[in-house]
């Protein structure tokens, strides 16, 4: 691992075939200075690169999962020196990455760390967490995806409710509204998140690819556009060893040995 990883801005475990990056400034309510967001960026690319790991779990522990940008990086810049850090670039591992990638939540999850989020495949937590996007309130907007994913998620108007008073989600009012995939027992975030995780892990890899693609790409498209796209992966997926694997698994009453062909 390089020096990032090695200052323990993050840690990285592996279960099986599933890789955990557990974001490691508790002090500061891990608030996202640069050093994070690059040793986060490098987590998820390794995690991404490595043959093993099928899927990828992002937490920051029982009591917060990332309080927002650490403010000390950005008070004294304008906007030509923010963006020569270009801070995109820290969250594009995350948001491109080829695997599925889970977010186990509980606590605070604001700001830069609410947006980390809404990144990945989908998000478990517990009643304890609290999802938010307060950047107005320093006189700022959410600039990594905190307007256009939180709107797609839970509409226009708890997005501008959220956005527009700096009020936050509880974890079950976000999981009513389908923020949240799955609200887990207090305590119990990372393990449901890993036991899903690894669920994913076991899936066929080109059919996994597919549907994220066409869950990404179609969100954006008219119906028929979308439509078209989802019959076309469909399709191609009947060309690959697995297909038939898993088919043929079903039939048999076995458990299917899927090999990413």
């Amino acid at each position: 691992m390089s020096q990032l990883l090695q200052e323990l801005a993050v840690l990285v475990h592996r279960e099986g075939a599933v890789g955990v990056v557990t974001l490691n400034r508790p002090e500061k309510r891990n608030a996202l200075d640069l050093n994070m967001r690059a040793a986060i960026a490098e987590a998820v690319t390794t995690l991404d690169n490595d043959a093993a790991i099928k899927a990828i779990v992002i937490t920051g522990g029982d009591k917060v999962f990332a309080a927002g940008a650490d403010l000390n990086l950005l008070v004294d810049k304008g906007a030509q020196q923010v963006a020569d850090i270009d801070l995109g670039r820290y969250w594009a591992p995350v948001a491109n990455c080829g695997k599925p990638v889970i977010a186990a939540v509980s606590g605070f999850a604001l700001g830069a760390g609410c947006e980390l989020a809404l990144m990945c495949d989908f998000i478990v937590a517990d009643a304890c967490a609290r999802f938010g996007q307060p950047e107005l309130a320093v006189g700022i907007m959410p600039g990594a995806g905190g307007t256009q994913r939180l709107v797609r998620s839970v509409g226009k108007q708890v997005a501008s409710l959220l956005l527009l008073t700096g009020e936050p989600l509880t974890g079950e009012r976000a999981f009513q509204l389908g923020l949240v995939a799955e609200l887990a027992d207090e305590g119990q975030t990372l393990a449901r998140a890993l036991e899903l995780a690894m669920k994913a892990a076991r899936m066929p890899p080109k059919a996994v690819v597919a549907t994220r693609r066409v869950l990404r790409q179609g969100a954006d498209l008219p119906l028929d556009a979308a439509l078209s796209l989802e019959n076309r992966e469909f399709l191609l997926l009947f060309d690959t060893a697995d297909k038939t694997e898993g088919m043929r698994a079903f039939l048999d009453k076995r458990k299917p040995e899927f090999k990413g062909t």
